[in-house]
């Protein structure tokens, strides 16, 4: 049963438009599991959040081999597990559908010259992943890498030979079109800036980049403003994109064309999530505070002014500022607090704007991707924001650009969209727990698990595939058991409702230590649908 569903991996649109629909309210949400009837606990005081660090691109004395590339999560020192009750029976997952697993490899792997560093190490680390029946890797494929010193001029070397090994140990690649910028502080080990003809351009007209109401600029990746202007060297951000997008079909066209390359996530926005950059660290930002809407560049600004004037009221054609800054909470805004001037009429007309700037930001790069990569499945990244999740304007997310007109559902229009070009939702925090949020920041009103199954539930009923991640480095088995919860949900009528793929963030030597090993290789197993007692660590032990 499992190799038939396997055959199937690769074709998660049919296999959902063949399902009947079903409501969210036919599926129970798996029950939250308290901590003293789980089989395993984690123990010392790393076992609970203690701080919210950020895992931001670019932040202070962050590891980057422990940054997931997105927004912000607490941080767990390798945690412990310990087998408090070994009489309690885990979930058996045998005979359920097989989900394919895909590990991310690490930052700096590619160096700014497009070299692979320590080819010799890397087939070490994939003959280890291969031991455990992972289905592939996930690679990043960075502009500023690849474009760094003059337009049009592209450098795939690295990436060349990094892909003939892997397919030489017969994995999949899922690749990663990475728009944005990584790293930049001081102390980071790992900085990738955006092409350098690109930041000499901002220099002159630092516009291209988005800003904030005090006419802050993040360099993380460029304004939406721009994607139809021509700033760079006579292209558009979006002929830029397409154009890099096209290089890399033909000059992989060998991978493509033996499904080698089984997927491409296009890059959409700041840590290549579709959203706004209200969350940045290096402007100050930390957890949990609301973040700040971003559209004062003059080119997202003059479309605000067209907006309201089209819709016959100039007057709206403003910035929200009484919305609070980086660090506010929500009812301490005008714009935000319950009965605030989010739910107006200005409120709702800004909101709408700035939100289908985002969605048609993502319909047009989707678009090209469609084009680029004809025949090969696509893919967009939603980020987990998942902080004031109980407020009325949910002011968080609204900064980020996920709103609907009942202040509720911010996702179902971008959903909508993805299925537009028949592209994959990814989205992550899959293995966060609520419990632990409440604990340490209970002011935040913080719920990932309520936003994980609202985001998972949207893309199922909009019949579109759906993939997951973690958000940070998970080595103990409640983690995986949260991940495999939210993939295979229980109580599912039809069968449908099953992650397409799940990937881990990422490839590290704390993976491959042989306690955590052994627990990722159970978890791949579960993922599968094959559970068994055997685990391979002897053999790995061999390899390594």
């Amino acid at each position: 049963m499992a190799a038939a569903f396997s055959s199937l991996v690769g074709q998660p649109r049919a296999i959902l438009s063949a399902s009947p629909t079903v409501s969210f309210s036919q599926i129970r949400k798996p029950a939250n599991f308290p901590l003293q009837n789980s089989r395993f606990l984690l123990v010392n005081s790393s076992s609970v959040p203690r701080t919210c660090t950020m895992a931001m691109v670019g932040d202070d004395n962050v590891d980057p081999a422990r940054d997931d590339h997105s927004i912000n999560w607490p941080s767990y020192d390798h945690p412990k597990v310990v087998d408090v009750t070994p009489g309690l029976q885990e979930r058996v997952f045998t005979a359920t559908p097989y989900i394919p697993v895909y590990v991310m490899l690490p930052m700096g792997i590619i160096n700014m010259e497009c070299e692979i560093v320590d080819a010799n190490n890397l087939v070490n680390q994939l003959k280890i992943l291969k031991s455990a029946n992972v289905d592939g890797v996930v690679v990043e494929c960075w502009w500023g890498i690849v474009e760094a010193h003059a337009p049009e001029r592209y450098n795939w070397n690295g990436y060349k030979r990094l892909f003939e090994i892997v397919r030489d140990f017969n994995l999949k690649l899922r690749v990663v079109m990475s728009f944005h910028e990584y790293g930049g502080n001081v102390g980071d080990d790992v900085h990738i800036p955006l092409p350098r003809w690109v930041t000499e351009i901002g220099d002159k007209n630092p516009d291209i980049f988005f800003t904030d109401k005090d006419l802050r600029r993040t360099h993380e990746c460029l304004t939406w403003g721009v994607d139809k202007e021509r700033v760079l060297g006579g292209r558009t951000a979006l002929e830029v994109y397409c154009d890099l997008m096209r290089s890399f079909r033909v000059k992989f066209d060998e991978f493509f064309e033996n499904g080698v390359i089984s997927e491409i996530e296009i890059g959409l926005g700041p840590c290549g999530e579709l959203r706004y950059p209200s969350h940045s660290a290096k402007l100050g930002w930390k957890y949990p505070g609301i973040g700040e809407f971003q559209c004062y560049d003059k080119y997202l600004f003059n479309s605000l002014k067209k907006a309201a004037e089209a819709s016959g009221c100039s007057s709206c054609g403003k910035g929200p500022w009484t919305a609070g800054s980086y660090n506010s909470k929500p009812q301490n805004t005008e714009f935000f607090r319950d009965g605030g001037e989010y739910n107006s009429i200005y409120g709702r007309f800004f909101s709408n704007w700035y939100t289908q700037v985002l969605i048609d930001h993502g319909d047009q790069v989707l678009g090209l991707a469609n084009l680029s990569f004809k025949g090969t499945p696509i893919a967009a990244k939603l980020p987990g924001i998942y902080w004031w999740r109980n407020t009325r304007s949910g002011a968080a997310e609204l900064t980020a650009g996920f709103y609907s007109g009942d202040c509720s559902d911010g996702y179902s229009p971008i959903a909508s969209m993805l299925k537009k070009h028949e592209a994959a939702l990814n989205f992550t925090c899959l293995e966060l727990r609520t419990v632990y949020q409440e604990i340490d920041f209970p002011e935040a009103i913080a719920d990932p698990e309520r936003l994980v199954w609202q985001v998972l539930n949207v893309a199922w009923e909009a019949y579109i595939p759906v993939a997951g991640e973690n958000s940070r480095p998970c080595y103990h088995r409640e983690g995986y058991n949260m991940i495999l919860e939210n993939a295979k949900p229980r109580n599912d009528p039809f069968g449908r409702h099953y992650l397409s793929a799940f990937t881990y963030l990422r490839l590290s030597p704390t993976l491959l230590e042989k306690h955590n090993f052994m627990e990722f290789e159970r978890f791949v197993q579960k993922m599968h649908g094959v559970q068994c007692n055997y685990l391979s660590w002897n053999h790995f032990w061999k390899l390594k």
